[in-house]
């Protein structure tokens, strides 16, 4: 009976299509449902392949490129292999940078013998004429020489996609070329729509809406609470937001200080500053107000398709947040002076169903996080040497849910960069993860640390005190079409290698949606 029951959900569901996908991605209510149709989310990438275990040699081997599942003869060519993947699915974001840029990137639909989609060059720029939004230029970009970008344009795909990439010559052969590729696939008998070029022209109006609304989002409508008060040293004050089915839409916030306590330390007012939310009697955000919006230390700007931050203090939340019955937004003033808030909260009605979730934070702080050298021995067994580097955690939750992206906000103890360390990211208490990073920098979007200010919808790193990288850096990235549905279990390392070897004090701020009863450790 139940077998029934899906493959006639099969047969009658409405094709995933290029709108469709863009439509998901503006959509802010879309993220707070558990996937229907459900998906895995999983990542092929250039990662080191001596990184086989944990308790195995190589674990933090760091030649994260130029490595390829295989290569393969074609018609005379030998191409390499970055991604095979079986339908239905969806690339959903592609990260690549390089110093080398000539070459083919092929991409091979549905077992098709011949790539209908082919880029003449290891940048996808040169394929794509899209906006800054859904293709970002790198920081570090340069037209024909260092740099890369990011895609989020989605390629759909039926039955099948495997992408490769053709050196011009062989002297390429040893210039680094990095990747990530970030793909869906949707549950058996799901039906889409294959990409085909032409699809930028027949839906270029929904691809230029989604374009504009990524850099602008649209307002939400619905009932305002609205509160204005002063909390002096130590105070906690509670804001109760409309009872019932509702999901809060917005949250805007204004904090200020008298000019002598903001002069003191304007970064502290943001970490000192905490936001406690409290859904249906369980308490699912605590976190510094600066690192809940992506600012991280300093109350920096950001601008993004989830959260912004101005430089005259105004924060604007767009996450949605659904509750049952009742929900208390609470702010506790940890300064040493006194602060002043005021703010909008937009609610508006909800069904709730079997697939809706809850929002939650996760915020860790942690002082002196010891940053190896980039050489460690890769003959070692990292697990059994108490001088190897380590995976630092920024979450580990259980139960059913959606991880949804991260701020990381570091102080530098270091003169150099700090970062050469892998993301993992583990679905289900998988031994390996589902996605192995590349550098730390090319997690939140670009590449070749270290790294200046930028600002795109998904990504962004709004503080960088030093060209070195030492001081206070934050990077933040968020998720849509590339967030990771989890059914039992989610857990989120960052490797902690740096170029000198030292120690870092860092606070990540883990974003994520769960079912009732999820939790995070």
């Amino acid at each position: 009976m139940l077998l029934l029951a899906v493959t006639l959900y099969g047969n009658c569901q409405e094709k995933i299509t290029l709108p469709a996908l863009l439509g998901e991605m503006t959509d802010f209510t879309a993220i707070a449902k558990f996937p229907d149709p459900q998906y895995t989310l999983r990542q092929a990438s250039s990662y080191d392949r001596r990184s086989i275990a944990a308790d195995q040699p190589g674990w933090f081997a760091n030649a994260d490129f130029n490595q390829f599942i295989r290569n393969e003869k074609n018609e005379g060519r030998k191409e390499f292999v970055m991604m095979d993947a079986d339908g239905p699915g969806a690339i959903v974001r592609f990260w690549l940078t390089t110093v080398v840029k000539p070459g083919t990137l092929r991409f091979y639909f549905d077992n098709e013998k011949k790539a209908s989609l082919k880029i003449p060059a290891f940048d996808l720029l040169k394929g794509f004429r899209l906006g800054s939004a859904l293709l970002n230029p790198h920081s570090s970009y340069e037209p024909e020489g260092k740099g890369g970008n990011t895609l989020y344009l989605p390629l759909l795909y039926q039955k099948h996609c495997k992408v490769t990439w053709e050196y011009t010559d062989t002297s390429a052969l040893n210039k680094p070329h990095y990747y990530q590729i970030n793909y869906r696939t949707y549950a058996p008998g799901t039906k889409v729509e294959t990409f085909a070029f032409k699809q930028l022209s027949l839906y270029k109006a929904a691809i230029n809406k989604a374009e504009a609304l990524l850099w602008n989002p649209a307002p939400p409508s619905g009932k305002e609470t609205v509160w204005k008060q002063t909390l002096v040293k130590g105070e906690t004050a509670g804001i109760p937001l409309p009872g019932g089915a509702n999901a809060v839409r917005e949250i805007m916030i204004k904090l200020t200080a008298d000019k002598a306590d903001k002069k003191k330390d304007y970064g502290k007012i943001w970490r000192s500053v905490f936001l406690k939310i409290i859904f249906d009697g369980k308490q699912t955000v605590l976190c510094p107000l600066g690192d809940f919006i992506g600012s991280g230390y300093g109350g920096m700007p950001v601008k993004s398709w989830y959260r912004e931050l101005t430089d005259r203090g105004a924060l604007t939340s767009r996450w949605v947040m659904p509750y049952k019955r009742t929900a208390v937004i609470s702010f506790i003033n940890q300064n040493d002076f006194a602060v002043n808030l005021s703010g909008i909260a937009i609610t508006a009605p909800l069904n709730w169903d079997a697939n809706t979730l809850y929002f939650h934070t996760t915020y860790k702080y942690e002082k002196n996080i010891k940053d190896a050298k980039w050489d460690y021995d890769v003959t070692k067994v990292a697990a059994k040497d108490p001088d190897a580097p380590i995976d630092w955690n920024f979450a580990a939750i259980k139960g059913k849910g959606i991880y949804m992206g991260n701020t990381l906000s570091v102080n530098n103890h270091m003169s150099t960069w700090y970062g050469e360390g892998d993301a993992k990211a583990y679905v289900d208490n998988e031994t390996f993860p589902s996605e192995f990073g590349t550098g730390l920098e090319d997690y939140y979007n670009t590449s070749w640390a270290p790294v200046v200010i930028y600002q795109t919808p998904f990504a962004n790193a709004p503080r960088v005190d030093n060209p070195s990288s030492k001081g206070y850096n934050t990077f933040t990235r968020t998720r849509i079409l590339d967030a990771i549905p989890f059914h039992k279990a989610f857990s989120f390392d960052m490797e902690m290698l740096s170029w000198e070897g030292g120690t870092i004090d860092a606070a990540a701020t883990t974003y994520w949606y769960g079912a009732p009863g999820s939790d995070d450790q």
